[in-house]
């Protein structure tokens, strides 16, 4: 099992930034995905970016040119700069790491955009 700790979240106004960190635990599981996915009040929870091993990434529609993910100099940190936020954005936000044997979560950070 693969352990993740997200931090960054908070409270930022309309067009402000945030940037969302995610560490997965050292393990001798191969992780093949890590990403960041939301989830709003009332709403189900969605994709909003991934990475592959092999770095490839991909993003919501609802967030292209506006968020970044990034992997860090260690393969185990992903980072999610969000800029130009929207109150729409306003979610808990989860890493996620994928590899054969199953998926982990991490507990979520709480993003709220709003002036």
């Amino acid at each position: 099992q693969v352990q993740l700790v997200e931090s960054g979240g908070g409270l930022v106004q309309p067009g402000g930034s945030l940037r969302l960190s995610c560490e997965a635990s050292r393990s001798n599981l191969r992780i093949r995905t890590m990403g960041w996915y939301r989830q709003a009040p009332g709403k189900q929870r969605e994709l909003v970016a991934i990475i592959t091993s092999g770095g490839t990434t991909d993003y919501a529609d609802a967030v292209k040119g506006r968020f970044t993910l990034s992997r860090g100099n260690a393969e185990n940190t992903v980072y999610l700069q969000m800029n130009s936020l929207k109150p729409e954005d306003t979610a808990i936000y989860y890493c996620n790491a994928a590899y054969a044997l199953g998926a982990s979560w991490g507990r979520g950070t709480q993003v709220t955009v709003s002036s």
